[in-house]
């Protein structure tokens, strides 16, 4: 490697490797929030909350990494720009194209690194992620309460608040001063549980916590059906030494979690398995939209199947002869629904019209229920294809946007943290939000989901081209001298036109 080469890859690495580590911890500080009442006032240790961050940083690279590379490239060539070192390297008869060799190939190497990334480590990583918070509450329970307040159970089966004025012991089992209210199916709060002290009893692979109370009281707002009895709002209250509650946590582990509420999302699964699980969902998608429209067409009879001809009947056969009579009785006299019913009695017409009335309806709702679960399996379907191929799409990116930032910063020749920090931010929103967008398009259906993972790159693509050849041509960043001319042009063209 000759000496330019390496000192061009030199800046462009520290320039890389500081952006890099500056977002990362930028984008691990907001990301925690999207996951602090998971983490805050439930005692987790430094462990937990440290390998929480450990499996959330790999998830960060398919923003930090684009904004990383169009960055360090923004700052590399607008420094060498500023201080007149692209000058130099021109007049000594090197081009813009050769400065950039050495930057180029480590641009393709770091595209591979990152596809390989986005197919190994980012799916394990959501996994391990996934798993920790699903068994937050399992391994350390106490977690989940709170003191001081009450602890919404909304999620679980019972449907019931908590709250416990300390907790101490292993993992903070113990439990002093419990007050437990619990909801009835109507959500009505009906029974009201207070104990001096409780214990918290979990197993990782169980998803029941055994909340063990003891020395307390219980009180119970009673619910008859007969009306008259509701009136003396009877209630059944008693005490007791020990009493044992089991919390099904199960539902409120998968909160917040993915839609499809599944072990193993497409987040989580790398290219081979996507491919495979795409091929399954389409069969099994138009299976149940095939079996779906039999039965609807087998309901609603409107449609009975054609018989086929017999290929045995002879063509040129003879004919059978048909009289007047007989083609007249063959013929059915019936050719609307409205003969049908003129044909019937009032009371069979308002039979059959209220049986037709009551088929419609129940087709009908049939097949709008239908309708969402075809929706949301066809949403599924959709979010595995724009999965597989926005990994594809993001180690495409980093190289298209390398190729966007190199020739912006050589035009418009800044270096520092200042203009290029702000172009290089508002590039990469819209490059981010226009993704945003066509993902959330393609998972509805109203785009195809391969081109909801590469709009933003195949838009950031022509604009690499333009800049690059406009960098080469020493051009400005926008070439307002050109349209004018190509205006006064026009305009004299038209002027000459009305003198002949």
């Amino acid at each position: 490697m000759k000496i330019l080469d390496q000192y061009i890859l030199r800046r462009f690495l520290y320039n890389f490797f500081s952006s890099f580590f500056i977002l990362i911890v930028i984008f691990i500080f907001q990301g925690i929030w999207l996951f602090i009442d998971d983490l805050a006032g439930k005692g987790l240790g430094i462990v937990i909350i440290a390998k929480f961050i450990f499996y959330f940083i790999p998830t960060l690279i398919d923003k930090v990494l684009p904004l990383t590379v169009l960055l360090s490239s923004i700052l590399t060539f607008g420094t060498f720009a500023e201080n007149y070192e692209f000058a130099a390297m021109k007049a000594s008869g090197i081009s813009l194209q050769r400065g950039m060799r050495s930057l180029i190939v480590f641009v393709l190497f770091l595209g591979v690194v990152t596809f390989f990334f986005a197919n190994n480590v980012i799916p394990k990583s959501e996994q391990k992620m996934f798993n920790l918070r699903r068994n937050i509450a399992k391994v350390k329970p106490a977690a989940a309460i709170t003191e001081g307040v009450f602890s919404d159970f909304e999620g679980t089966a019972q449907g019931m608040n908590i709250k416990v004025d300390k907790k101490h012991g292993e993992q903070d089992r113990f439990l002093e001063n419990v007050i437990i209210h619990k909801k009835s199916n109507q959500g009505i709060n009906t029974t009201v549980i207070k104990a001096k002290s409780g214990e918290l009893i979990s197993s990782e692979a169980s998803d029941i916590i055994q909340l063990v109370l003891k020395d307390g009281n219980y009180y119970e707002e009673l619910e008859p059906k007969d009306s008259k009895e509701r009136r003396k709002q009877p209630f059944a209250k008693s005490d007791f030494e020990t009493y044992t509650i089991n919390i099904d946590i199960s539902e409120l582990n998968d909160q917040d979690l993915e839609e499809d509420q599944n072990i193993t999302t497409n987040k989580m699964k790398n290219v081979s398995r996507l491919i495979k699980d795409i091929d399954s969902l389409r069969e099994n998608n138009l299976e149940k939209v095939e079996a779906f429209s039999k039965n609807i067409v087998n309901r609603m009879g409107a449609f009975p199947a054609i018989a086929k001809k017999d290929s045995t009947e002879q063509k040129n056969g003879p004919e059978l002869i048909v009289s007047e009579k007989e083609n007249k009785i063959n013929k059915d006299s019936i050719k609307s629904t409205d003969d049908l019913v003129k044909n019937l009695e009032l009371w069979e017409q308002l039979q059959v019209m209220k049986k037709a009335q009551n088929d419609v309806a129940g087709i009908l709702s049939t097949v709008i229920a239908k309708k969402d679960e075809l929706q949301t399996r066809f949403k599924f379907y959709n979010s595995h294809i724009l999965s597989l191929h926005q990994k594809y799409a993001l180690a495409l990116s980093c190289i298209i946007l390398f190729f966007v930032g190199a020739p912006l910063g050589a035009i418009i020749r800044k270096g520092g943290l200042g203009l290029p920090m702000v172009i290089a931010i508002i590039l990469f929103l819209t490059y981010y939000f226009i993704g945003v967008f066509a993902g959330n398009y393609a998972k509805e259906g109203n785009i195809h989901p391969a081109l909801g993972a590469w709009l933003s790159t195949l838009i950031m693509l022509p604009l690499g081209v333009s800049l690059t050849k406009r960098a080469t041509a020493d051009k400005g960043l926008f070439g307002f001298g050109n349209i004018l001319d190509g205006i006064k042009s026009i305009f004299k063209r038209k002027k000459k036109d009305s003198e002949e």
